[in-house]
């Protein structure tokens, strides 16, 4: 599963963690892995900007999810769906920071979390009701519990397969 991280904020972050959560958590809900995936690292005002543009609401916010493409791109004749672009998570370091302080966690930490919910909304999942707030928060935590004590791969790191998470 293709998944592009860019930093634009002034803030170091973990690239590679936050591609290697994201990979983690597609696998884990079954998606296609030809899907791909942009995580985006973005300044206080940049998330502003956004956040007033496509939520109405004013400063700063940690995650936006911006969905693409249906996960199913494949035409009826076609036997196998080609690649789908599932969508941009765009993630504000600053922010986090500010987060993670208040929950007593590091930055990384913080934005681990944030990129899994930004997936898990990039595939449909809210938290608008309580019942959904629920599920959705029930299955991050999940995937995130999974994600820690999964075991790595010596050389690269990478998490060994443990099958799918049960939902």
């Amino acid at each position: 599963m293709p998944v592009e991280v860019a930093n634009e904020s002034e803030i170091a972050v973990d690239e590679s963690s936050l591609a290697a959560i994201c990979t983690y958590v597609l696998a884990e809900m079954g998606v296609n892995p030809m899907a791909e995936l942009s995580v985006l690292c973005v300044d206080p005002d940049y998330m502003s900007t956004l956040h007033e543009r496509w939520m109405g609401e004013k400063g700063p916010t940690d995650v936006l999810a911006f969905p693409m493409d249906e996960l199913d791109t494949g035409r009826p004749d076609e036997p196998d769906p080609g690649p789908a672009l599932l969508g941009d998570v765009v993630l504000c370091p600053t922010v986090a920071i500010r987060q993670a302080r208040a929950a007593g966690h590091t930055m990384d930490d913080e934005l681990i979390l944030l990129a899994t919910h930004g997936v898990l909304h990039l595939l449909g999942y809210d938290h608008m009701e309580p019942e959904e707030e629920k599920e959705m928060f029930g299955l991050q935590s999940t995937l995130l519990e999974r994600w820690r004590a999964a075991p790595r791969a010596p050389m690269t790191g990478e998490v060994v397969d443990r099958g799918p998470v049960q939902r």
